[in-house]
């Protein structure tokens, strides 16, 4: 019994696991197009230093109060392209698009969507700014110019910047467009359409979270551009998109491992012969009925004259109004002149029976004296076949974009910096995006306040809860508290033809005694029966 109750407490506190499953966060890492963690910046270190800090300005009261950070505005502390924050509360530098989208109805296709620079809703760090999308339904673009184009070479790329989802999202994205250095570049005309070197970052539409990464690569033969798309990541996406934390978005490094481009060799030359061929249709054997070679016009046939003629004598009613009714027409009759002539009217040779119809013709099928056998497209060189020893080297960009579509508003955006250098990228991250991972962990709810939040979110939660609660007590008392059973009669040992227990040692203690045992009694024996009661 102990193991079974064992057993079933086992079962409870896995029901409970479960339920504290959806209220966890693990911190994914996907594989070159990363959402970074506090310790992939060296967090860990300052968050245990304003732990310390918290500590000390704390009263020795029973309660620690809200641990209040300090917000000051991150600045680029080495080499860089572009680093914009927005905690001056301006949209310096930034140029929204009076452009029209193509090919789009013409009452959504201006790009008229709301940009705003303010704090986001549930701040936990006062005067902490940062660039919001603030329509739904409706197409957003602004864009910036960078410091100066980014050339590919030996030196890596490091794109980051900071998204919040304040709001969750249902349809829509906050990835960044690297626009390409173009003599035709013009941001004030800046649409979908507009060339970009890559684009990166979050979008989420139904049950379908994606991150972004492509890269349009020039073919060296053709000079054509291609969209070269990252495989999409194996980790779960979801916490990042409904969590409504402030997540740090970062592409670099990796990129000078990229893949080379993986061209076809050969194509595929279409030049299949048919299994079978068929023989040409005859015409006249697929008609019923052939005109009469052999007639002739009889003789007095009225060409001139029509078959039927307006009735002379009829009259126009006096009720007929031609605005009405029409144009009034006599009734047709027999022509009279056609009575005594074999006929009136165009002459046209009269239809018979064809005599070579033999029903529904199918064309009989013959050997092709063409096959050989089941055909497979022969290979030949591809003309357009590159080998790339140099993906990296990209199209150079010279101004970041953001061109948007989202059915959900206050998708916020923060500090965006673009660098050479891992070192000078991680001291950005840890300026600005460390300070509010550190204060959003500090104003972390408990265990219980996450539970009822995660219930809220997730109703089938609270069945989960319950059960946890509940299932142990019930089977506390079901396997604890209930009394044993009776031990069978003789009666159901016979019916069941199960053996008897052995009553050998109570026979024993009663000859100790002095006195007959109890199946001495009944045998009327002397001796004591160790027989057990069987059914033949």
């Amino acid at each position: 019994m102990d193991q079974r109750v064992g057993l079933f407490i086992f079962l409870a506190l896995g029901l409970l696991c479960l339920s504290v499953a959806p209220v966890s966060q693990a911190q994914d890492v996907v594989d070159d197009v990363d959402v970074e963690d506090e310790d992939d910046l060296g967090l860990a270190g300052a968050e245990d230093e304003l732990d310390g800090e918290l500590q000390e300005e704390a009263p020795p009261a029973h309660k620690t109060p809200t641990p209040k950070v300090t917000y000051k505005a991150p600045e680029p502390m080495g080499e860089h392209f572009f680093a914009k924050s927005f905690d001056r509360g301006t949209l310096d530098g930034w140029i929204l698009s009076n452009a029209k989208k193509d090919d789009t109805d013409e009452e959504i296709a201006k790009y008229d969507g709301k940009w705003a620079v303010e704090e986001m809703k549930d701040s936990k760090l006062p005067g902490d700014k940062g660039l919001v999308l603030k329509s739904r339904a409706k197409h957003h673009a602004i864009s910036a110019q960078m410091l100066r184009p980014f050339t590919f070479d030996t030196r890596p790329l490091i794109i980051q910047y900071e998204v919040n989802f304040q709001a969750g999202i249902d349809c829509g994205g906050a990835y960044v467009k690297l626009l390409t250095q173009t003599p035709e570049l013009n941001l004030d005309q800046f649409v979908d359409k507009t060339p970009y070197t890559i684009m990166f970052g979050p979008d989420k539409c139904g049950e379908d979270y994606k991150l972004h990464f492509i890269f349009r690569h020039k073919n060296p033969k053709t000079g054509e551009f291609e969209e070269k798309h990252a495989k999409k990541p194996e980790a779960d996406l979801r916490m990042y998109y409904t969590d409504k934390k402030t997540h740090l978005y970062t592409l670099g490094n990796t990129l000078t491992h990229t893949r080379s481009c993986s061209v076809c060799l050969c194509v595929s030359v279409h030049l299949c012969p048919f299994l079978c061929i068929t023989v040409p249709l005859s015409v006249p054997q697929t008609r019923t009925q052939i005109p009469d070679e052999d007639a002739v016009k009889p003789d007095g046939w009225l060409d001139d004259e029509p078959e039927y003629i307006g009735d002379p004598d009829a009259v126009k009613p006096e009720d007929w109004d031609e605005d009405m009714d029409g144009e009034w027409e006599a009734p047709q009759i027999p022509n009279p002149a056609c009575e005594t002539a074999p006929g009136c009217g165009p002459w046209k040779r009269p239809m018979i029976d064809n005599p070579s119809y033999k029903g529904k013709w199918k064309p009989p099928m013959i050997d092709n004296p063409s096959y050989q056998g089941v055909w497979k497209p022969r290979k030949i060189p591809n003309p357009g076949y590159f080998e790339d020893l140099q993906p990296f080297k990209m199209t150079p960009f010279s101004a970041v974009g953001l061109e948007l579509w989202s059915m959900t508003s206050d998708i916020f955006f923060d500090n965006f910096f673009i660098t050479d250098d891992r070192n000078t990228a991680d001291r950005w991250a840890a300026d600005g995006w460390g300070l509010k991972k550190a204060a959003e962990g500090a104003a972390e709810p408990g265990l219980a306040a996450q539970m009822l939040s995660a219930a809220e979110e997730r109703p089938w939660l609270w069945v989960v809860y319950i059960l946890t609660v509940v299932l142990p007590l019930v089977l506390i008392i079901v396997f604890c508290c209930t009394g044993k059973t009776n031990a069978a009669s003789p009666a159901e040992y016979k019916k069941t033809d199960a053996p008897q227990p052995d009553v050998k040692e109570e026979e024993e203690e009663a000859e100790e005694k002095g006195g007959p045992g109890e199946h001495d009694q009944v045998s009327g024996s002397s001796s004591p029966n160790y027989c057990r009661s069987t059914l033949v």
